[in-house]
C-alpha cells in the first residue's frame, strides 16, 4: 500500500469523528476530506468539505473522492424512533445500502483503503463463558447490528473484486466526559451521588476510551498489515458495573453508596421501565479478546483504561461545575 496522503472522513461531527478529525488535523501529516449532509463551516476552515445533502444509496460521491488515498467511514443510523415499524429497512438503508454506494464509488475512483466502523453487536450482546473474538460467528441480535453485518459482508464481498483492501473495526461502548446514551445517564447518576443498586452486580465489560479508539482507527489506516482485515477493539482490560462507578466517582471526587439490590430485581425493573437493553449494559457481560490487534498491528492503547475513565469522570464534573 502507497502511502496514505489523502482521507476522506465520513461522520466528522459525530461522537467519534469529532475527536478523530481533531486529531489528524493536530498531527497535520495529511489532507483531508469530509463528507457532509450539510454545511459545516467551522471545519470548513481547516479541511475540505463536501455538502453531499444526505448518505444513501444514490450519493453521488465522485467530487469528494478525487485524489483520496483513504476512506474512514463513520457516518450512519444508530437509533431508530420508537413508534417506527419499519426499523430494519431505515438502518439497511443508511448502514448498509449507503456505506456499499459509498464504497463503490471509491473503489471505482482508485481508493487504496476503505476503514470501516462497524459495532461489536455484530458479534452478540453478552458473553456467557468465552469473550469475542474475530473467530467468533457473527450473531447480532437487534436491527442496528444486522444492517451493520450486512454493510461488512458486501464490503468484503467487495475486496474480492476489487483492488481496494478493506478493514473493518468493531468497537465495543465508546466513553468518554461526553459520550451520549447510556454512558452519558451513568455519568450523571454518579454526579448526583444518589445510591446505586449494583452493590450485587458481577459482570465484566469490556470498552474502549474514546482516545484509544481513534488512535487504532489511525493506525488501520496506514498499516500495511490491516489490509481486509476485521479488528475487534477495546482497551483491553474488563471492568464490572460497580468498578466504572467507583472510578468515575474518584475522577469527581465523590464518594458513592452501592445498594446490594438482587439482580433479578434490576432485570425485572428494566423490564417494566421498558429499558431492558439499559438491564444488559449496566448488568451484564460483555468481553471482547481485541489481541488481534496488538499481535497484528503492534497497537498499544495509548491511555490506560483506569485512567481514561477517572478522566472521564472529571471533565465530566469540571463541566458541570463550570457550566
Amino acid at each position: 500500500m502507497k502511502s496514505v496522503n489523502k482521507v476522506l472522513l465520513t461522520g466528522a461531527t459525530g461522537f467519534v469523528g469529532s475527536r478523530l478529525l481533531g486529531l489528524w488535523l493536530e498531527e497535520g501529516r495529511r489532507s483531508i476530506v469530509v463528507g457532509s449532509r450539510s454545511d459545516h463551516a467551522d471545519i470548513g476552515t481547516c479541511c475540505q468539505v463536501f455538502n453531499l445533502g444526505g448518505f444513501g444509496a444514490d450519493t453521488v460521491w465522485h467530487d469528494a473522492l478525487a485524489g483520496v488515498d483513504c476512506v474512514v467511514h463513520l457516518a450512519g443510523r444508530a437509533h431508530v424512533m420508537s413508534q417506527e415499524s419499519n426499523a430494519l429497512a431505515l438502518f439497511r438503508e443508511s448502514n448498509t445500502e449507503a456505506t456499499l454506494n459509498l464504497a463503490r464509488q471509491a473503489a471505482a475512483q482508485g481508493v487504496q483503503r476503505f476503514v470501516f466502523i462497524s459495532s461489536i453487536g455484530v458479534n452478540g450482546a453478552l458473553t456467557t463463558e468465552q469473550p469475542f473474538s474475530e473467530t467468533s460467528v457473527p450473531s447480532p441480535h437487534a436491527d442496528y447490528a444486522v444492517s451493520k453485518l450486512e454493510a461488512e459482508t458486501g464490503l468484503m464481498q467487495l475486496s474480492k473484486t476489487t483492488e481496494m483492501e478493506i478493514v473493518i473495526i468493531r468497537p465495543p461502548l465508546v466513553y468518554a466526559a461526553h459520550a451520549p446514551g447510556n454512558f452519558r445517564r451513568l455519568l450523571k447518576l454518579v454526579h448526583s451521588g444518589i445510591p446505586l443498586p449494583f452493590g450485587r452486580v458481577k459482570n465484566s465489560r469490556s470498552m474502549i476510551a474514546l482516545e484509544n479508539l481513534v488512535d487504532l482507527i489511525s493506525v488501520c489506516v496506514d498499516h500495511p498489515a490491516a489490509a481486509n482485515q476485521v479488528f475487534l477493539a477495546s482497551d483491553g482490560v474488563n471492568f464490572s458495573t460497580a468498578q466504572i462507578i467507583d472510578l468515575l466517582a474518584k475522577g469527581m471526587g465523590r464518594k458513592v453508596r452501592l445498594i446490594p439490590l438482587p439482580v433479578g430485581l434490576l432485570r425485572v425493573s428494566s423490564k417494566l421501565l421498558g429499558k431492558p437493553g439499559l438491564y444488559t449494559q449496566l448488568c451484564g457481560s460483555l468481553q471482547i479478546d481485541s489481541s488481534k490487534a496488538r499481535q497484528l498491528l503492534g497497537w498499544v492503547p495509548p491511555v490506560p483504561a483506569e485512567t481514561a475513565m477517572i478522566k472521564a469522570g472529571q471533565a465530566f464534573s469540571n463541566k458541570v461545575v463550570g457550566s
